[in-house]
């Protein structure tokens, strides 16, 4: 390193400051959106210790990758989110995604759905099927998956509060179609915690949640054992405003607290570790972006072996899927989305994703149409088999500057844990406000570097243009609301008023033991039971959580 050092600052005398002196430097000092310095110039002699840093992949850390081949074996799984309007019409538009290359089902709900209300409950008039797909009854899941064989796909479904509920209907769909629930494979979100700090689509106090997310963990464990039964989430965490150092922090705290509720039900922690999956955000600063996922392989593998003392190799693993940055996307010129998702999508390949969603163009404006998809999910498909960046194994791994900003990135993430286990734990940190009033420190500051032209959005505060925006908006028709309030009425017209009274009786004794719910939500809903009436049953024994007024 002394000869390094001496060549060094022969350079910085001899090459650089002549220049510099003419031609200064954009910025006084540069740094990544998380606040990280980013010198000039990095070299060997910030990186050292291989083995307990990087390894290899396939190998504790993690941090070079979970799989010893990575991409070289297959691609990751492309996902697209998906669903509007009713179960018919986000079917047809899965079929067209399967029929465009696609390898996974992504669901997106509507939020009467996402807070456990049917489509014909007062609470959800003007909102059925405008931000997702309307799902009161197991009718509605089967019409989802018509001719779609749950034992050739992978689903994930992003929902929290009633994830139990709506596993429970993809299970007695999948029995229907004859697919036995070994064989299903796919992911819940149910991440609770995350709904309290960052997204709000919250149902029940956290005591019956973390009770919820831990039956569904033991269930799965038995009879759904290629689930995912969690994916705890920092993408949303990011889209509130949070840095890429508190997406990791918070998100592991997160982890810690699902983990930790686990091993307090009972469970050891090799028996579910295997089946928790994590989802994260890909942002536009492209190498902090790949540092980050990186960063967080490394810190869960050393909780996981560490903290939980998991002997099984992998329950180390931090496996996730990521989606390109929705808050980045612009209404302003539009097209530009499609090379931020791109640059989004080619940082969380490099960091070694699982799967993978590329928003479209027009979200900032409404939900995506056909062209837009079909050019989100040929992004991917154009990095995935032309870039030749999935031909070897964490391309940038060595990089000084890629090693630096995952170091940095992994120690601002363990200080938040730190600090976080000094208050009690992740529940305690958001209950006081700690967590939510980080993040919107963070926004409000990343805000004001926007509006002061500190940093550059092109097309919103740089490089302008009169334009007249020409993109084809996808509508949701209101009638949709009506069609689905019919569907409901026949159903409830038809099924045997007797046993959903006895269902929702034993549902409402069985809510006030420790028995694990799942098995009695399958016969629920096979009983066609709606969502909106198990979620109202268990309403009336637990309660509804009511957000802190700490701000």
């Amino acid at each position: 390193m002394t000869n390094l050092t001496s060549s060094l600052s022969r350079w910085e005398q001899t090459t650089l400051h002549p220049p510099l002196s003419r031609f200064p430097e954009r910025k006084p000092d540069f740094q990544t959106s998380s606040g990280i310095p980013l010198p000039r110039l990095l070299t060997p002699e910030h990186e050292d210790h291989y083995d307990e840093k990087l390894g290899f992949p396939g190998e504790y850390p993690f941090t070079r990758g979970v799989q010893p081949t990575m991409y070289r074996g297959r691609f990751w799984t492309m996902r697209q989110y998906a669903g509007y309007a009713t179960a018919e019409d986000s079917n047809a538009r899965y079929r067209y995604l399967l029929g465009q290359g696609q390898s996974g089902l992504s669901v997106a709900f509507d939020l009467p759905t996402q807070i456990g209300y049917d489509a014909d409950d007062p609470m959800a008039e003007g909102e059925v099927g405008k931000v997702g797909v309307s799902i009161s009854s197991l009718a509605d899941m089967e019409t989802l998956f018509r001719d779609i064989p749950l034992d050739k796909v992978s689903t994930s479904m992003t929902i929290n509060a009633p994830a139990t509920i709506l596993l429970a209907m993809y299970i007695a769909v999948g029995k229907r179609q004859g697919v036995e629930p070994r064989k299903l494979r796919g992911t819940v979100q149910n991440d609770i915690l995350k709904e309290y700090i960052a997204r709000g689509t919250y149902i029940f106090p956290p005591t019956p949640s973390m009770r919820l997310i831990t039956d569904l963990f033991r269930y799965c464990k038995a009879e759904v054992p290629h689930w995912n039964t969690i994916s705890i989430s920092g993408y949303h965490i990011r889209e509130a405003g949070s840095t890429a150092v508190q997406e990791v922090g918070f998100t592991l705290a997160d982890g810690i607290a699902y983990v930790q509720a686990a091993i307090d039900a009972g469970l050891d922690v090799d028996d579910f570790a295997d089946q928790l999956s994590f989802f994260f955000n890909a942002h536009n600063n492209f190498l902090e972006e790949v540092a980050k996922f990186r960063a967080a392989r490394r810190l869960w593998a050393k909780i996981m072996r560490e903290r939980f003392g998991a002997k099984n190799p992998k329950s180390w693993m931090l496996r996730f899927h990521t989606q390109t940055g929705g808050s980045t996307l612009t209404a302003q010129q539009p097209e530009n989305n499609v090379v931020r998702v791109a640059l989004q999508a080619l940082a969380a390949v490099m960091g070694g994703t699982q799967s993978l969603h590329t928003n479209s163009m027009d979200e900032a404006l409404a939900l995506p149409t056909e062209k837009a998809v079909r050019i989100a999910l040929r992004t991917q498909q154009i990095i995935a088999n032309e870039s030749g960046v999935a031909d070897t194994i964490d391309p940038l791994a060595g990089s000084y500057v890629i090693e630096y900003l995952t170091d940095e990135i992994e120690r601002g993430a363990a200080e938040y844990l730190r600090k976080i286990d000094e208050m009690g734990g992740a529940l305690a940190a958001i209950q006081n406000g700690y967590v939510q009033g980080e993040i919107q420190d963070a926004a409000y500051h990343a805000l004001q570097a926007v509006e002061t032209g500190e940093d550059v959005v092109v097309g919103v505060n740089a490089y302008e243009i009169e334009e007249e925006l020409t993109l084809e908006k996808l509508k949701v028709d209101p009638a949709i609301e009506h069609s689905q309030r019919a569907k409901l009425a026949a159903l409830r017209a038809t099924r045997d008023p007797a046993r959903v009274a006895e269902l929702r009786t034993r549902l409402d004794t069985t809510a006030r033991t420790s028995e694990n719910l799942l098995p009695l939500f399958v016969e629920c809903v096979e009983n066609d039971l709606t969502l909106g009436e198990i979620c109202h049953t268990l309403r009336g024994v637990w309660g509804e959580y009511q957000a802190s007024s700490w701000i």
